[in-house]
């Protein structure tokens, strides 16, 4: 990864997402549902829905539409019928993509999703196109001011982490997903800052692009972001953070 571009790309991402608190919670209401339907109600048995329900406590969401969105999940009240599909494909430059969608209308979704690949320069691929690139991962950023290297490596090999990366301005903790909440709680009661936490697919290998390929890039990225039903979009996308703030402003 050169340039840091992933953590100007989060901010910006971040900052967009800001602007639109309804479908923050939309996206969290439907991973609460989504997980409560896949594993049962109960957040102390079921790691994926401990995880979503802790992220809507972070985005303050009331505890009425957490519970009411489990139990959505779990038959307990009616609600839409949602299914999770994952497509996958090609951006400007060859970039790879994968986007998460939970839907209760795949057709109209298809056709969406299909719409902004096509719009912006990029194009749909065969399942499993571009997965292989990808690994799942627990991923916690942590100001470089909030904690000295030595610090944070004690935690992640107590906690069960994987690596820790110099990222600029951030330190990065990456661990298998199974792990990931034990490193997450230690980073908790450490009392350390954290600039992001979730878990999330990384690249093994990254796409660096320049000029108006990396401006296209980012309006697909964007016209992704902005579907109703897309809860999440994954790329190899690389560029220089400076460039990045340039293109993306």
């Amino acid at each position: 990864m050169s340039g840091h571009s992933k953590w100007a790309t989060i901010k910006h991402k971040k900052g967009a997402l800001d602007a639109k608190r309804g479908k923050i919670f939309t996206r969290l209401i439907r991973e609460i549902t989504m997980a409560a339907r896949s594993g049962g109600g109960d957040p102390d048995g079921n790691p994926r829905l401990r995880t979503a329900v802790a992220a809507a406590k972070a985005e303050n969401m009331p505890a009425d539409n957490i519970k009411r969105a489990m139990q959505r999940g779990t038959g307990e009240l009616p609600g839409a019928i949602y299914e999770e599909i994952a497509f996958e494909g090609y951006g400007p430059g060859g970039v790879a993509l994968i986007v998460e969608v939970t839907t209760d209308n795949r057709n109209r979704t298809v056709s969406e999703v299909r719409h902004a690949f096509s719009k912006n320069g990029g194009n749909l691929g065969e399942p499993n196109s571009v997965r292989f690139m990808f690994a799942k991962k627990g991923l916690i950023a942590i100001p470089k001011a909030a904690a000295d290297e030595d610090k944070l490596m004690n935690i992640v090999i107590e906690a069960g982490g994987d690596d820790l990366n110099d990222e600029g301005e951030n330190w990065e903790i990456l661990t298998d997903p199974s792990a990931y909440e034990a490193v997450a709680n230690a980073v908790k009661e450490a009392k350390l800052e954290t600039s992001l936490s979730e878990i999330t697919m990384i690249a093994s290998t990254y796409t660096k692009l320049e000029g108006s390929v990396a401006a296209q890039m980012i309006r697909l990225l964007e016209a992704l972001e902005d579907l109703d039903d897309v809860q999440n979009v994954y790329s190899n996308f690389d560029m220089d953070a400076t460039q990045y703030e340039e293109v993306a402003g």
